[in-house]
Formats: C-alpha cells, sequence, structure tokens
C-alpha cells in the first residue's frame, strides 16, 4: 500500500476521517497477514514509511502507525503519505550473546530456595498498632467470635 491520505475532506463530520483512515490501514495489515506465506517464511513483516509526502517520509515500526496519524492531525496537516510493505521474514537463531545471558538467568533461578529467608516480626510496633486500635490485638488466640 502506497498511498497518500487527505485529512481534511469535504466530508460532513471530518473527526471520523482519522479513524475510518486508522480503520483502512488496520484491514490491510489483516489482509497482508493471511495471505499464504511463502515455503521457508514463518512470518510477515512489514516496511512502513510515514511523512507529508513521499520524498519526505521516514521509516516507522508497524505499531507506531496509529500515533504517527493521530499525530499529523494534530499538527494541522492537510494529507500524509503512509507506506507498508508485507516482506515474508523467516525465523532467525538468537546471537550466542543473547543466548548466553539467557543461560545464565537460568543458572540463577535455580539457586533461589523460599527457606532461606527468615523474617522476625518486630513485637514492639506490632503493640504500637494495638494500642492505636484501643488496644485489642488481631494476634491473641483468646478472641470471642460470640
Amino acid at each position: 500500500m502506497k498511498k497518500t491520505f487527505k485529512l481534511n475532506p469535504e466530508n460532513p463530520q471530518p473527526s471520523r476521517e482519522v479513524e475510518s483512515i486508522k480503520k483502512e490501514v488496520k484491514k490491510y495489515l489483516n489482509r497482508e497477514r493471511k495471505k499464504a506465506l511463502p515455503k521457508g517464511a514463518h512470518f510477515w513483516d512489514f516496511d512502513c514509511k510515514f511523512g507529508r509526502d513521499e520524498a519526505t517520509s521516514e521509516e516507522i515500526h508497524v505499531s507506531e502507525i496509529d500515533n504517527a496519524i493521530a499525530q499529523a492531525k494534530a499538527d494541522g496537516l492537510e494529507s500524509f503519505y503512509l507506506e507498508i510493505i508485507a516482506a515474508p521474514v523467516a525465523r532467525t537463531k538468537k546471537p550466542t550473546e543473547l543466548k548466553a545471558l539467557e543461560d545464565m538467568d537460568d543458572e540463577f533461578e535455580g539457586d533461589y530456595d523460599g527457606d532461606d529467608f527468615d523474617i522476625d516480626f518486630d513485637d514492639d510496633l506490632d503493640n504500637d498498632f494495638d494500642d492505636d486500635l484501643g488496644g485489642t490485638s488481631r494476634h491473641t488466640d483468646d478472641f470471642d467470635y460470640n
């Protein structure tokens, strides 16, 4: 999709124009994602460009499209250019440095044992709290439930 969208059409409800553009973009992305993948590809990736016109457009991530459209409306642009090109992508192996860091994290997860921590509560603080409540302790076993 390579298209220049107008933000100030002769529409009776111009506030709905931004929402209709976002809906059109979302429909296009969903339609492209439903297409059959070529052999060896695992998912569709989208190369996106956004700007005032084709010459000044800059690359953005697909998740930033809605924010870019809203910002164009806030900036008072009359139109903007949006380019979305679908590209099949195959998953790649993780870099060895990242894999080494994950392995280190896994080693540390196994070292924790929940019984290593011994927490002692301060009885003086508990008594001060009870005095503020009128001297009744919520920790006593002699509470009458009747």
